[in-house]
């Protein structure tokens, strides 16, 4: 069934974890003992239902504003009875607040908006973890000094800045991974 959720996002060009960082990712959930995770940026449910399936005591909370992959996402969660582990919020993540803490806070959306996400989240936090983010090397193109248009000239400058934000942040230990489309770990060390 993942196979077939897989193909669904090639055909339709939604954006989907690469497979070597979708393995990290599950691998360090693993490792790291990881039971409560907030996703900011559901798309079809890809990667909540990869993370879910590291360990059936892990609950996750996934928001997603696009109505549309938000729907495809219910289905494709319910398709692996995972609706009683990942609940899925349609609504602007900015619009959304959240009282829970969680060991894992995985970003994953606007890529221009990682900072102000981080900020807004970081609050549901606990202790001593993490906050990941994937697409860091945006395809390669965020070290690429070749950009095309001003729109991707100004994404790429963004994702500069939070790169640089995260290597600035006293209140988390981040090391930086050139694995899938790059990815940061976050450790929270006050």
């Amino acid at each position: 069934m993942l196979e077939q959720i897989e193909q669904y996002a090639k055909q339709c060009n939604i954006p989907i974890m690469q497979k070597e960082g979708i393995d990290f990712l599950t691998s360090f959930i693993k490792k790291n003992n990881i039971k409560t995770i907030l996703e900011i940026g559901t798309a079809i449910g890809y990667s909540a239902i990869k993370m879910a399936l590291v360990d059936e005591d892990i609950k996750i909370i996934s928001i997603e504003r696009d109505e549309v992959r938000y729907l495809e996402a219910v289905k494709n969660i319910e398709k692996f009875q995972l609706q009683n582990r990942i609940k899925l919020i349609n609504a602007d993540a900015f619009d959304v607040n959240l009282n829970e803490k969680f060991d894992l806070i995985f970003l994953d959306a606007a890529k221009a908006q990682n900072i102000k996400f981080f900020k807004k989240f970081e609050e549901n936090l606990n202790n001593q973890k993490y906050i990941i983010t994937d697409n860091l090397n945006f395809h390669g193109l965020v070290d690429n000094c070749e950009k095309k248009s001003k729109n991707l000239r100004r994404l790429t400058d963004k994702i500069r800045q939070y790169r640089q934000f995260l290597k600035e942040n006293r209140n988390y230990n981040t090391d930086f991974y050139n694995i899938g489309d790059g990815i940061s770990i976050s450790k929270k060390v006050i």
